[in-house]
């Protein structure tokens, strides 16, 4: 049987001899079945969970039993989506989780395994083909060869202080390349990596402090795609805020592109909050829009996102106008194991997904304290009404075939969204 690791309180690991791993979604504690597990991936990294006891099932007694030892998760690589957090028991509130997601980890078959789920093979993320020393002469190639463009230390800051794959992507001269544009926001985001007022949890890395220029953009944009083969550039990054707060700057921009190149994606990732705008950039050859969501439902996006100054009315105007306007148009949803899996949600995502046509969705960690986002969305679900983040994804894709299922945005749009990026040439 899958068994339960823990930890001491100096972050070693040990596999309990007696009792069995287990998962955890809203609060409640599952057993672990083979079938729910995959053979911890490259990249992954083993958590210990301070002041949370791990949580183990006694087959023996036939229940769930906390030990005095403290949890371990997983958090697994960009690629992998969790389907039950690790198990643990709270002696006191204690303080919230960092920014990770964290998967049920237990040691089966001689190895550490993970609850979690491969929903994209893309290696674009995966660290094992990313090599840092290349990414470093790679660095002063691209200062000589844009010199002066102030997003060129930007991203190396990325790419080498915080680690960010699409930042090291863009030196590398493939994949994905970012365009940072924007240092503010107009929600509030429970988990947002790149900002957080107060002490509760500390964001993974700071935003660009700056507003970059349509000529640096672009110079950047037209660097990849013409050095990158099936290239794609995205507005909208984890070190900034809301890209459609820049929306004259991004129109500007992608003309400009447009203007040097007919090659590669444009694509926007956004929280959706200002359709008007979203329709110009579509008319300036925008061609693939992500647009990022926790909830197909207004009472439970609300307060994890806090808009300010939007609504979830406006999430949905765009993306009917990427629809009508005829982008690609991705869904990047933020799972929790628990909630995302609960038969509410699901019948909203699919209702959703069906209703609006929708292209592809990205099945996306909700990087939080799991316990806490319960509490954060005010969410109570029984543990009848879960019908399994696995089982949701099989549903889902047998209604819905044509729908793409993965976590990275694509660079092989199809025929439909391709003259979008032409017209404009």
């Amino acid at each position: 049987m899958p068994k339960l690791v823990f930890a001491d309180r100096k972050g070693s690991i040990f596999i309990h001899p007696k009792l069995a791993g287990c998962g955890m979604k809203a609060g409640g504690f599952f057993r672990l079945r083979p079938e729910d597990l995959v053979k911890l991936p490259p990249g992954s990294r083993l958590f210990m969970l301070p002041e949370r006891k791990a949580v183990g099932y006694d087959p023996a007694a036939g229940n769930f039993v906390s030990s005095d030892a403290l949890a371990v998760a997983a958090f697994t690589p960009p690629g992998y989506t969790t389907t039950f957090n690790s198990a643990y028991a709270e002696a006191r509130k204690p303080k919230t989780l960092p920014l990770f997601s964290y998967a049920a980890a237990v040691f089966y078959k001689g190895a550490f395994h993970a609850a979690s789920v491969r929903v994209d093979k893309d290696i674009r993320h995966d660290s094992r083909f990313i090599d840092l020393a290349l990414v470093r002469k790679r660095v002063k190639k691209a200062g000589r060869s844009l010199k002066g463009n102030r997003l060129v230390s930007h991203l190396e800051k990325c790419a080498l202080t915080y680690g960010c794959p699409n930042a090291q992507n863009f030196f590398l001269n493939r994949f994905e390349g970012p365009l940072p544009t924007s240092p503010s926001c107009n929600a509030a985001c429970a988990g947002c990596i790149s900002y957080q007022k107060g002490s509760s949890c500390v964001a993974s890395q700071p935003r660009i402090a700056f507003v970059p220029t349509p000529e640096e953009v672009a110079e950047i944009a037209v660097f990849h795609i013409n050095n990158t083969d099936d290239p794609i550039v995205s507005f909208g990054q984890g070190c900034e805020g809301e890209p459609l707060l820049q929306g004259t700057l991004v129109e500007k921009s992608i003309r400009l592109i447009r203007k040097e190149t007919s090659k590669g994606v444009i694509n926007m990732n956004t929280n959706g909050s200002r359709p008007d705008v979203l329709k110009r950039l579509f008319e300036a050859g925008l061609a693939s829009v992500r647009i990022s969501a926790n909830s197909c439902r207004k009472q439970y996006y609300d307060p994890y996102y806090k808009p300010r100054g939007y609504s979830f009315k406006d999430v949905l105007r765009s993306i009917g106008v990427a629809k009508k306007e005829g982008a690609f148009v991705s869904l990047n949803y933020l799972t929790m194991p628990g909630f995302t899996d609960s038969k509410g949600e699901f019948e909203s995502l699919r209702a959703l997904v069906r209703r609006y046509g929708i292209d592809m969705v990205q099945w996306r960690n909700l990087n939080y304290d799991p316990l806490r986002y319960f509490e954060k969305i005010s969410a109570e679900v029984c543990r009848h009404e879960m019908v399994g983040m696995k089982e949701e994804m099989k549903l889902l894709k047998r209604e819905l075939p044509g729908l793409r299922m993965g976590y990275f945005n694509p660079f092989n749009l199809p025929a439909a969204a391709s003259p979008r990026q032409q017209r404009h040439d």
